[in-house]
């Protein structure tokens, strides 16, 4: 697949600049595990990119948990309370970051996380969560009406960039076969960096797929390119 230059980039948070993903994990097993149930990679692959009460929904559902949505959502706060704060930047990302940001390449944040687990996530990353200008918190921003797979956080988080791009010179950062389907119905380029469990086969949409952040050319995508 050929690609396209684009201005703006867009990233997306979870599993994608920090490691929350398997914190994650962590935190919906210890609540399955009450009821002998197992948190798999399927369920996983399935909510990673919806908002907070979608992700609740599924998964009390698919494991048929004996819990209100809410429920779900107070005792997996109290788990995550201990465990966001510890979590770290995936290799390559903050250089890439960096780089953008230096070379005056607009940057914004597209996640589906609230305001509240935001402020836990980065409380130890600020410097580098300072770099983006253009934040937009799916759980919490009023204009992001459905969760990934749908496209509405990236039409959100690009029309809060000044010169407001057209969706073709957006190229959006992913971790999730929800968050490449989000990003490609909003019309953008979209890289995929997957869990290494992935069937790659699921994410045809995907622009380029690559194994780490380390890996990424931005030349590809008419972009400065890094300095070793």
């Amino acid at each position: 697949m050929p690609f396209k230059p684009v201005t703006h980039v867009l990233f997306d948070m979870d599993g994608l600049i920090l490691n929350t993903e398997d914190l994650y994990t962590l935190g919906f097993q210890e609540i399955a595990s009450r009821y002998g149930k197992k948190f798999t990679f399927e369920l996983k692959c399935q909510i990673m990119g919806q908002q907070s009460k979608e992700f609740a929904k599924s998964i009390i559902k698919a494991l048929e948990l004996p819990m209100s949505v809410d429920e779900f959502l107070v005792e997996t706060r109290k788990i995550f309370n201990d465990l966001f704060p510890l979590c770290s930047v995936l290799p390559g990302v903050e250089r890439l970051i960096r780089h953008l940001s230096k070379c005056n390449i607009p940057i914004g944040l597209a996640t589906s996380s609230s305001q509240e687990t935001y402020e836990l996530k980065t409380k130890n990353h600020k410097d580098l969560f300072d770099l983006f200008t253009y934040k937009t918190l799916g759980s919490s921003d009023p204009d992001v009406k459905r969760g990934k797979p749908h496209p509405d956080i990236f039409y959100t988080a690009a029309a809060k960039f000044l010169e407001r791009p057209n969706p073709q010179h957006c190229l959006v950062f992913e971790d999730s076969l929800n968050g490449v389907l989000a990003a490609a119905a909003a019309g953008m380029q979209v890289v995929l960096i997957p869990d290494s469990r992935l069937d790659h086969s699921l994410a045809s949409d995907a622009t380029l797929i690559i194994e780490s952040m380390e890996h990424f050319k931005p030349e590809l995508f008419g972009l400065p390119p890094l300095h070793e």
